[in-house]
């Protein structure tokens, strides 16, 4: 059930005068989530669900799934004809100026930006202006609360172990003149995983030695699985969160080398990713002891500005961060000037990755990843370790 007052009372700070929030057979995950229903029942005609800013919700169905929204609070209305449909959301709308919905002008959310078109072009031909929800979803899907943050530490304290772990396995079997793959080593964090009680949602690790994490989401196989060997560059990037209902992932990269003496190239391209993950995460910490906004688009570009320095602004191909929460990527600001422009704000209880990597086609590639969390205080917290130096693998 979602908490209207609240709602109501975001809508009056931010100044829109209502949310719409609709779907047509199963299009929008996040209207599902905001209003507590069943994403997975399906939908065959299209509902409304208008919350004011002030006054009661109003309920638009269609004949024949009347009962769809019963559920919800407010007012309902069956339509059954299209012309209907449109009278009755005109006049449900009533005298609001400003309409918040799923949709981000230019596209430049989005993972928000997921009504149709043609509905904004109905909701304007009204003589309302839709103006984008992203900072309502963020509000009210994404930020952690109290509870939802201890088991994003809780799985911290979990996969932590599970990393040094793997990079263990990996030294004791080729010193023990064992054969051991990428997908060997992917296969026992995906077991260990099981034993401490977490679940990845069936997206497995990246577990990928030279050349192959040049492909940022390189996926180990039986099929393309090959022998680690001394030598080696070795990338490990692993998620998962606890078995509990609400329950928040955690999801770190770290690098290390087969051997004692990695290629200098090697040894400069991860120092070149962990200064610009610190460069980013100081700019955060930066704002919020100065009091200031800091946005997600911001961020990306103090990282960026540290790898385009050291001259590999090409090779880092993809955003900066993504928003966590249920789902590895979540509905919040994500750190990105660079595939999108998020403009949101970094606000207390938003938990987001910070990533930066480069990525060498054809020889090898670095990156590390920590997650941050702004706490409700303002604080700006990091769980788990960061990398600071390669590990490096003892092998004979």
């Amino acid at each position: 059930m979602p908490d209207i007052a609240r709602i109501q009372k975001e809508l009056e700070t931010t100044g829109v005068d209502g949310w719409l929030l609709y779907d047509f057979r199963n299009r929008d995950p996040i209207a599902y989530g905001i209003l507590g229903m069943d994403f997975g029942k399906f939908t065959t005609r299209r509902w409304f669900y208008w919350i004011p800013a002030r006054g009661n919700p109003v309920r638009l169905v269609s004949a024949v799934e009347a009962g769809k929204l019963d559920s919800l609070p407010g007012e309902k209305k069956i339509y059954l004809s299209w012309r209907e449909l449109h009278a009755s959301l005109k006049a449900a709308l009533g005298s609001a100026k400003k309409v918040a919905m799923q949709y981000s002008p230019e596209a430049n959310v989005p993972y928000v930006s997921v009504v149709d078109a043609g509905t904004i072009e109905l909701i304007r031909s009204f003589g309302y202006e839709v103006v984008t929800s992203a900072g309502l979803v963020q509000t009210f899907q994404a930020l952690l609360d109290e509870e939802a943050y201890r088991t994003h530490l809780d799985a911290a304290e979990r996969v932590q172990r599970i990393k040094d772990e793997a990079f263990a396995h990996v030294g004791s079997e080729l010193r023990a003149g064992r054969t051991l793959t990428q997908y060997d080593v992917q296969q026992f964090i995906v077991r260990r995983f099981g034993e401490e009680g977490l679940n990845c949602m069936n997206e497995f690790p990246i577990v990928g030695t030279n050349e192959q994490p040049a492909d940022p989401h390189f996926e180990p196989t039986p099929q393309n699985a090959r022998p680690i060997r001394k030598g080696d560059t070795l990338l490990i990037d692993l998620w998962a969160k606890i078995e509990k209902p609400g329950a928040v992932f955690y999801d770190i990269t770290w690098c290390g080398f087969v051997g004692n003496n990695p290629p200098a190239k090697y040894v400069e391209i991860f120092n070149v990713v962990r200064d610009a993950r610190n460069a980013a995460l100081e700019f955060i910490q930066a704002r919020y002891a100065a009091g200031k906004p800091v946005y997600g688009w911001e961020v990306d570009d103090a990282c960026r500005a540290v790898v385009e320095k050291a001259g590999y602004g090409r090779q880092f191909v993809h955003r900066t961060g993504h928003s966590i929460g249920e789902d590895v990527h979540w509905s919040g600001v994500n750190i990105d000037n660079l595939e999108t422009r998020d403009d949101r704000q970094l606000v207390p209880g938003v938990c987001f990755s910070i990533e930066p990597g480069i990525y060498l086609v054809g020889e090898m590639a670095a990156r590390s990843e920590i997650n941050v969390f702004i706490t409700p205080d303002g604080k700006v917290d990091v769980a788990g370790e960061m990398q600071k130096h390669l590990i490096l693998i003892d092998v004979p």
